[in-house]
């Protein structure tokens, strides 16, 4: 199953109309990688869906964290980016000298997440898991 179709099923299976500005969003939202700030969500949904308002956008965002299919993450900016987490979990490697981010799919945490949450009496529902350090490129010659 696709990644907006995951996503589209997750709305109607909590009882949500998948209306015509709602596939846009999740369209762009796809197609943007999963990672994106609010407003560069609402320039990519006009280019599909001119007339849905930056509001419908904002609502549709907040509905997909509240369902957790979305992440919102400060990251020093002021705005949230918002991080796709349709699977239920996402990896960032983040270079502390360039800024850029790596990601990966190879889950090596959920192990670590059974033990955390039986510690803890909690029940983890998904993670976004971040490393920091150097990539390839910033790292000093040896």
């Amino acid at each position: 199953m696709s990644k907006i179709a995951r996503l589209a099923t997750a709305l109607q299976q909590n009882g949500y109309r998948l209306t015509q500005a709602r596939q846009a969003i999740l369209n762009a939202l796809v197609e943007s990688g999963g990672h994106v700030s609010a407003d560069e969500l609402v320039e990519l949904v006009r280019e599909e869906a001119p007339s849905t308002g930056r509001m419908t956008v904002y609502r549709t965002l907040d509905l997909l964290h509240e369902l957790g299919l979305v992440k919102p993450v400060y990251g020093g900016t002021g705005a949230a980016h918002y991080i796709l987490m349709d699977e239920g979990h996402h990896h960032h490697l983040v270079c502390s000298t360039c800024d850029r981010v790596f990601e990966f799919e190879e889950c090596m945490a959920q192990e670590l997440g059974r033990q955390v949450g039986n510690r803890f009496g909690f029940q983890i529902e998904g993670h976004l898991l971040e490393f920091y350090g150097l990539c390839a490129d910033c790292q000093p010659e040896t």
